[in-house]
């Protein structure tokens, strides 16, 4: 979640794409972007692929993901969302351009100005959007901060033919086909939800009811932020953030597993997510934060 893209870069060159998600430093000026191939098709889950499932997953692409200075992030917008309404930015609260929430903390209505580059299909960047205001960002119980923009969501439909993806209001489900869609570094990672965890604990912070992938999602400094998207409906379902890069226990960079009796299990190399489904309950009418409305869960001030 930390490593720098220096160091990043370093691990790929060393030891190939095996480094855990991370925050991203700025790349210079000048310097060349990464663009990957189109990513692989991915085999449906078992017993449940459909004709329909297939053409779904061949669907998610880069279309609403973001690059940040330092992270990935999307374009969202929720179950009830209106087009008129302010469009909404998702990423990690560690990528907070303050810096990290410290525990405990939660920050609403922050004033800001960020900028991010709107990606379309084929992860061309088309456009520059910039914030308004930090709606919502904390790393106590989930890590994720929701940036409000300048611009609609028509505005931004009508001007670059970019809808943006929906979160899903409903838990996600173990076995579910996944993509983590990096805008940073343009690229697609595919796997599987191989399940929950009770509570996730990485150096000060701990959240819970975390997402962990199978290891083909094995994910990079600068993926921070990006969309878990479910192959078969395309919305989102989560926002990746970290993973086991030593085999450490707990620390920074190697987060640990612990069940609800306390038991402790390191998975080095495998990497994780938060869930997102609690985080429609808590916007109303106009994309307007309401932590006090029946559902939301999320931490409050």
């Amino acid at each position: 979640m930390r490593k720098p893209l220096a160091a990043t870069l370093l691990a790929l060159a060393l030891a190939g794409a095996g480094a855990a998600p991370a925050v991203a430093a700025p790349v210079p000026a000048g310097t060349a972007t990464v663009t990957a191939a189109a990513p692989a098709a991915i085999a449906a889950s078992a017993g449940t692929a459909t004709k329909d499932r297939t053409a779904t997953i061949q669907a998610v692409d880069f279309a609403g993901t973001v690059s940040l200075s330092n992270c990935s992030g999307s374009v969202i917008r929720f179950p009830n969302s209106a087009d008129s309404d302010p469009a909404l930015v998702l990423s990690n609260g560690h990528c907070l351009e303050t810096g990290f929430p410290a525990p405990g903390e939660v920050i609403v209505d922050q004033a800001s100005s960020r900028s991010f580059g709107l990606l379309n299909s084929s992860g061309t960047r088309i456009a520059t959007l910039r914030a308004s205001k930090v709606a919502y960002s904390t790393m106590t119980d989930t890590d994720i901060t929701i940036y409000q923009l300048t611009r609609t969501y028509a505005q931004i439909k009508s001007s670059y033919g970019i809808s943006a993806l929906t979160v899903a209001d409903t838990h996600p489900v173990a076995g579910t086909a996944i993509k983590v869609v990096s805008g940073y570094w343009k690229r697609i990672y595919s796997c599987n939800i191989d399940g929950f965890v009770y509570r996730l604990k990485e150096g000060d912070w701990t959240w819970k009811d975390s997402v962990r992938y199978t290891s083909a999602c094995n994910t990079i400094g600068g993926t921070s932020g990006s969309p878990v998207i479910d192959n078969a409906t395309g919305k989102v379902v989560a926002v990746n953030n970290t993973g086991n890069e030593d085999g450490e226990r707990c620390t920074e960079n190697n987060p640990c597993e612990v069940d609800a009796s306390g038991n402790v299990t390191v998975r080095q190399g495998i990497n994780y997510a938060e869930e997102t489904y609690q985080i429609p309950a808590c916007f109303g009418a106009g994309n307007k934060l309401n932590l006090s409305a029946s559902g939301c869960v999320l931490p409050k001030p």
